[in-house]
């Protein structure tokens, strides 16, 4: 560029910034809460960002040559949304809505803006998230946008992000841009860090990232970074830029104790002249070029697995097959796992489609945040681990509700009946905490043949789906050619002359069936329902039990006793006007060891003897 093309660069991207100060000024005081200086840190670097290098249609935000921004740093919003003004996308009127009841601007940023890919606010976030959405676009989409994703520097602190860090180096993302606002203050005072730009330097190199360390109030830096970031060599880049929270105004400026503090009326007048109060603009931003879209591979019909009523079959080994064939049907089907497919058995699809299978190693909560930025280019994914280590990933579980994600979870080896690998392994928790996430959809079969059907039922819902799955071989129950949906049952064993019903799913429901035939040499008989679907639970046949078979009911199941089938059974009852039925839960009461399957189900209380102790002693009961 000539020197005057310079020269009038420098000053859009001063007035730009200066423009974004002021709105993220403005709106967090008319709010009278949020985070004003932790936007003003970044306004330079979103300036030259949003001039210069963002490639974005605000009028199609569905454009996949779309460039997508990510703010994990959440809670700096005001910025966003300010730059969302001056994009043109919002107008002022709205942007003075912010956090507002009924808003769409929300206190961080969340999809109900088309222009949000997913919501941040917990942080460490975003960077996991971007590396989903960049995975999609360099090995799926093969389109050229990139992926930028602003980042606070407290948030570096998180484990996530270098899980992040480490998976985005191994794939060579080199469509991925981290932008690291290292502007020294935290919510309480100083970083880890403070300024030592050295410091991120080093580790990002370590990590095999790109690192460039700026001035990030400095236009001419800021824009050789960008510059250099956008080049293709084969890895991410970090642009390390030193800033000053509050910059631009004087009472403000690297001062403590401002962090998430509006500013007064007074304070607001005397920041904004210092600013040089800029009235409102539109600052043009560049649209991607046409480019060639993505071809739609042809999807064909699913063909199932189907199992021999003669074979005894984990309905891990089943989601495995089912996830293969859903593969081969639907180009849009994702694989992800932990490093443990060969006992997920998502292995299976790995061999078959390795150009769509991302192995996430032991990281799950970069596992489940792939998933959710796969989910933003529309891509269909199956993430499984072991039931238990799920937990470590709940928080983006989450989060994910809020991003209105649409994922696929596939836990294996739950509750006690995994066996000797003890207590460390077993999920005893997983249903409880999956029915608690908004929208979410629990799932756990107990038969092959089912296990695909509810694994192809997956693929067309909507939301946060789980599914939990067996480790042990079980029998056959069902036939291949039978339906099922999400949000149904089985009755498996029912007559006119039950006596109570007995509710279970996945191992249990052997158990179950167990003791109903040493019940029925007793002349007991039993109803015994197959409840697959934990969430949504299929009300209308359990009320229809009711009805039918006596107000007595046992749930048993392979887990902790709160939260899981058993509250879920019970959840049906109260949320309907009558009498409350006696309902008995089976459930894991006392820490478990090693044993065997069998005898650890004995101890805890869940196998065919416990059911028949118990439905003798209920029917005995007053």
């Amino acid at each position: 560029m000539t020197t005057t093309e310079t020269n009038t660069k420098v000053q859009q991207w001063t007035n730009l910034a200066q423009q974004l100060r002021v709105d993220s000024i403005r709106s967090t005081t008319a709010a009278g809460s949020g985070h004003p200086t932790s936007s003003m840190s970044a306004a330079d670097l979103m300036a030259v960002l949003m001039s210069s290098y963002l490639h974005y249609d605000f009028d199609n935000p569905g454009n996949p040559n779309n460039d997508h921004l990510i703010f994990s740093k959440g809670h700096a919003s005001p910025l966003l949304y300010s730059m969302y003004k001056a994009a043109g996308a919002i107008s002022d009127e709205e942007l003075m809505t912010l956090r507002k009841f009924g808003s769409r601007l929300e206190g961080h940023p969340t999809p109900v803006l088309p222009w949000v890919d997913v919501a941040t606010g917990s942080l460490g976030q975003g960077l996991p998230i971007g590396v989903g959405v960049a995975l999609a676009g360099k090995y799926l989409d093969k389109l050229p946008y990139h992926i930028w994703v602003l980042l606070g520097d407290s948030e570096m602190a998180e484990g996530s992000i270098w899980e992040a860090f480490d998976h985005a180096s191994h794939y060579k993302l080199d469509n991925m841009v981290g932008i690291l606002d290292c502007n020294r203050l935290g919510q309480r005072g100083e970083t880890e860090l403070g300024w030592n730009t050295a410091a991120y330097e080093a580790r990002a190199k370590a990590f095999g990232w790109n690192a460039i360390v700026i001035d990030g109030h400095d236009y001419d830096q800021i824009n050789q970074a960008f510059s250099q970031a956008v080049q293709p060599n084969g890895s991410p880049t970090l642009i390390v830029a030193k800033t000053i929270k509050g910059k631009g105004v004087s009472f403000l400026e690297n001062k403590e104790g401002w962090h998430g503090k509006a500013l007064s009326k007074e304070q607001e007048e005397q920041a904004l002249n210092e600013l040089h109060y800029v009235r409102s603009m539109t600052f043009p931003v560049q649209k991607p070029a046409p480019g060639q879209l993505p071809q739609e591979a042809a999807k064909k019909a699913v063909e199932l697995p189907r199992y021999d009523e003669k074979d005894a079959v984990a309905t891990r080994k089943a989601y495995g097959d089912a996830l293969k064939a859903l593969g081969a049907a639907n180009p849009d089907v994702v694989g992800l796992d932990g490093e443990v497919s060969n006992s997920t058995y998502a292995e299976e699809f790995a061999k078959a489609f390795p150009d769509r299978y991302f192995e996430q190693y032991i990281a799950e909560q970069q596992m489940v945040a792939a998933a959710v930025g796969m989910s933003v280019r529309h891509k269909i994914p199956f993430a499984s681990t072991f039931a238990a280590f799920f937990s470590r990933a709940y928080d983006f579980i989450r989060m994910a509700a809020i991003s209105r994600a649409n994922i696929r979870l596939v836990g294996s080896h739950a509750g006690v009946s995994i066996g000797e690998d003890g207590p460390s392994q077993m999920a005893l928790e997983d249903l409880s905490m999956m029915r608690a996430v908004y929208g979410s959809t629990v799932l756990y079969p107990s038969d092959p043949n089912q296990t695909a059907q509810l694994v192809a039922e997956m693929a067309e819902h909507d939301g946060i789906i789980y599914m939990r799955t067996t480790r042990e071989k079980t029998p056959v129950l069902y036939s291949p050619d039978e339906e099922f949906r999400i949000g149904g049952s089985r009755v498996v064993r029912q007559s006119e002359n039950d006596r109570l019903t007995v509710v279970a799913a996945g191992i249990t429901l052997h158990e179950a069936l167990k003791a109903y035939d040493q019940l029925k040499s007793q002349r007991v008989t039993i109803r015994v329902i197959d409840a697959y679907s934990v969430k949504p639970m299929d009300e209308e046949t359990l009320l229809a039990a009711a009805a039918e078979a006596g107000d007595k009911f046992i749930v048993v199941e392979d887990h902790w006793p709160e939260g899981g089938l058993g509250d879920a059974v019970l959840e049906v009852f109260t949320q309907r006007d009558g009498p409350l039925p006696q309902v008995v839960k089976l459930a894991v009461q006392s820490m478990p060891g090693s044993g065997t399957p069998d005898q650890l189900m004995e101890e805890a209380g869940i196998s065919a003897h416990n059911i028949v102790e118990a439905v003798n002693a209920l029917l005995q009961r007053k």
